[in-house]
């Protein structure tokens, strides 16, 4: 099973899972996965549509908002806020080593209003560092 790390009650991100994480997953509490990862952005990943299958399968909510090297957008801010707002029960998003996830959570949250120090201390607890971004959360917590 995958390195899951706990952010915070709602959500918790971690590197690739395979489609036979998704029963472990399930079990662990989890009502929805979110796809951080672009497919085939390395040599033998899982696809997307195979973890989608497994997830639907198991009676568990999917949604792929990829994010590449090319960075966040608000698109994909939004989505992820979306995916968070309507899960009820904790949410695991992954990607390669899940600091995408990490990021794009911080970044729907800061933009939802959520104090930047408080995301930046939970990224921190579990194991992500957010610090580069901190001008960033700022300014989208300063939006609201």
């Amino acid at each position: 099973m995958a390195d899951i790390r706990t952010v915070n009650e709602s959500i918790s991100v971690a590197p690739q899972i395979t489609p036979e994480d998704v029963a472990a997953i399930k079990a662990a509490g989890f009502v929805a996965i979110v796809n951080n990862r672009p497919d085939e952005e390395e040599a033998g990943q899982p696809a997307g549509e195979a973890i989608r299958a497994a997830a639907e399968a198991a009676g568990l909510g999917y949604a792929a908002i990829p994010v590449t090297h090319a960075g966040f957008s608000h698109p994909q801010i939004d989505a992820m806020t979306d995916v968070l707002v309507h899960a009820d029960g904790p949410v695991l998003a992954y990607c390669r080593s899940g600091t995408r996830s990490c990021n794009l959570w911080a970044l729907a949250a800061a933009k939802a209003g959520r104090n930047p120090e408080l995301l930046v201390n939970q990224a921190r607890a579990a194991g992500y560092d957010l610090s580069a971004m901190r001008p960033t959360l700022d300014a989208l917590a300063g939006a609201q």
